[in-house]
């Protein structure tokens, strides 16, 4: 049996199921999962109907796409309509609906260029094609993608393609679990931190959940037994009354983060203030291309900017982004909303809550979320 596969040994799950229970006693217990990658983890592997039944689990803004504000949504749908773009996207964000139910799928559907790629790079590759067109690539993502988009901007001032560019929508995960937490009706006892973004950034911008709010938040890998064991280290951390900020992924994430991706993050973009869908907006929240490489900044080319418009009627993504209803709370949920026709972003994307919810549970709401 190998390391993978032991972390997914029914024995080893059971076992530390045990653990849990008995660290967790009678007390309650709410955590929050930011990762969308750690949500369909939890749902796809039976854990959200094994967990504890004082053990709720929430949610929270983890999703890229679903993070993504209805003004950003405009923005690009704006962009779409410019003759002299050609759009790159990921594939999740072609299906996200904006202002009156419209998306990027619509627009292509209208004439609109627009290609999916897989990579920001690919994006650069359009632009060289395709010289007679402005390509704008699609930033959105958390610290995880940020640096490989920062070094695609590298290359297009070193290649001098002076038709590519960036419409960021990066946005930061610690500025956002702070204000969950400043938010008086948050009902978050511990985190549940990204794997991913952690291989970036480290332990140390958590460090303010414990010295600032005595929440503990551990930092976890995505195989059943990697969820179980960083459950077990919150649970400890609220028995003992010590919170702590802890790394119980070591073989995927160093404590001290990837200086080298930070160091790429921080020479192209600066922090700015964000729209998050659900949360409004976040101070130093997101992340803007700074003005030595406002060239390739597609806010700046095109003159965007992000103005207020109607939500998505009868939509409750942005309450379950904040852990404060279930997928299934929402009366779309499965009926006007399903992943074939979403109404909102979190039935968009396979990391979406909703989206998850769908699959592994359906209409039911005997998940503990």
């Amino acid at each position: 049996m190998n390391a993978e596969e032991r972390l997914r040994d029914p024995i080893l799950c059971h076992s530390l199921l045990e653990r849990l229970r008995a660290l967790l006693g009678d007390e309650p217990m709410r955590f929050m999962e930011v990762c969308g990658t750690h949500t369909v983890a939890i749902f796809q592997s039976g854990l959200a109907q094994l967990l504890p039944a004082n053990l709720t689990h929430l949610s929270g803004p983890g999703c890229p796409v679903c993070v993504t504000h209805d003004s950003e949504v405009a923005a690009f749908l704006e962009l779409a309509e410019n003759p002299e773009v050609l759009l790159a996207t990921f594939g999740d964000l072609l299906r996200v609906p904006g202002p009156e139910g419209k998306s990027l799928k619509h627009a292509h559907a209208h004439g609109a260029q627009i290609n999916i790629v897989y990579s920001p790079m690919e994006a650069l590759t359009l632009a060289e094609n395709h010289p007679q067109k402005t390509v704008v690539f699609l930033g959105i993502g958390f610290e995880t993608t940020a640096p490989a988009v920062a070094a695609t901007l590298l290359q297009a001032k070193e290649r001098k393609l002076g038709n590519f560019t960036v419409l960021s929508l990066h946005k930061l995960v610690p500025p956002v679990l702070k204000t969950l937490l400043d938010d008086s009706a948050c009902q978050v006892d511990a985190f549940l931190l990204p794997g991913h973004v952690s291989t970036v950034i480290g332990l140390a911008p958590y460090a303010f959940l414990a010295r600032d709010y005595q929440v503990p938040g551990v930092v976890s890998g995505f195989e059943p037994a990697d969820i179980l064991l960083a459950l077990c280290e919150l649970a400890k951390a609220r028995k003992e009354g010590r919170p702590c900020v802890r790394n119980a992924y070591p073989r995927g994430v160093d404590d001290m983060g990837n200086p080298r991706a930070c160091a790429l993050m921080e020479q192209v973009f600066e922090p700015k203030d964000a729209l998050w869908r659900g949360l409004g907006r976040i101070p130093e929240s997101g992340l803007k291309i700074r003005s030595q490489y406002a060239d390739f900044d597609a806010c700046e080319r095109f003159a965007l900017t992000f103005r207020p418009v109607k939500a998505i009627a009868g939509c409750r993504c942005g309450e379950v982004l904040k852990g404060a209803i279930t997928p299934a709370d929402c009366p779309l949920f499965g009926r006007r909303c399903t992943p074939q026709a979403p109404v909102g972003p979190c039935m968009v994307s396979t990391e979406g809550s909703c989206a998850a919810w769908y699959k592994y549970v359906g209409l039911k709401k005997e998940a503990k979320q």
